[in-house]
């Protein structure tokens, strides 16, 4: 079921909100309006509880069930990219590994040349090349000084490579 946000009334005022404090929260202040504009239009489950958020067919993010938090789409990576400063919420890959990265393949501890320091395990990232070049979107197997000390293992498990 599509709830769209054309259709504007208590209910999807309180929806839109709810998803900017989320992403407020998750990712930084002031990312709920960059994440989800006026015209976002929201995938409910049979429970009515958020699933997805969209503009048009373009999905921004999927909000998980199990812990209450989303998860990001390419188009909500982008969005995010282009509004947090760097280094925030990002995992730079070396050259060797972008184009494997861009292609959704795993992102591995060995590649990473930095990342940002606040990052804990499981959180959600945006990989990017040494030029800060969006690569994907995925999660943080590893807190950020981890993913610059490691030189084994999976750094980041991609969700959706960019291309």
């Amino acid at each position: 079921m599509i709830w769209s946000r054309r259709v504007v009334n208590a209910r999807t005022k309180n929806l839109v909100k709810k998803a900017r404090i989320i992403a407020d929260f998750q990712f930084a202040r002031g990312a709920g309006e960059i994440l989800f504009p006026e015209n976002v239009e929201f995938v409910l489950s049979r429970t009515r509880r958020i699933s997805q958020i969209k503009t048009g067919e373009e999905r921004i993010a999927t909000l998980r069930s199990y812990d209450g938090l989303f998860t990001l789409s390419i188009e909500g990576a982008k969005r995010l990219h282009q509004f947090l400063r760097f280094p925030a919420l990002r995992v730079v890959m070396n050259e060797e590994s972008s184009e494997f990265v861009r292609k959704g393949k795993t992102a591995f501890c060995k590649h990473v040349s930095t990342a940002d320091p606040e990052i804990r395990a499981y959180d959600e990232v945006i990989v990017v090349d040494e030029q800060d070049r969006l690569l994907a979107t995925g999660k943080a197997m590893l807190a950020g000084d981890e993913l610059r000390s490691f030189k084994h293992g999976v750094a980041v498990k991609v969700r959706q490579g960019r291309g």
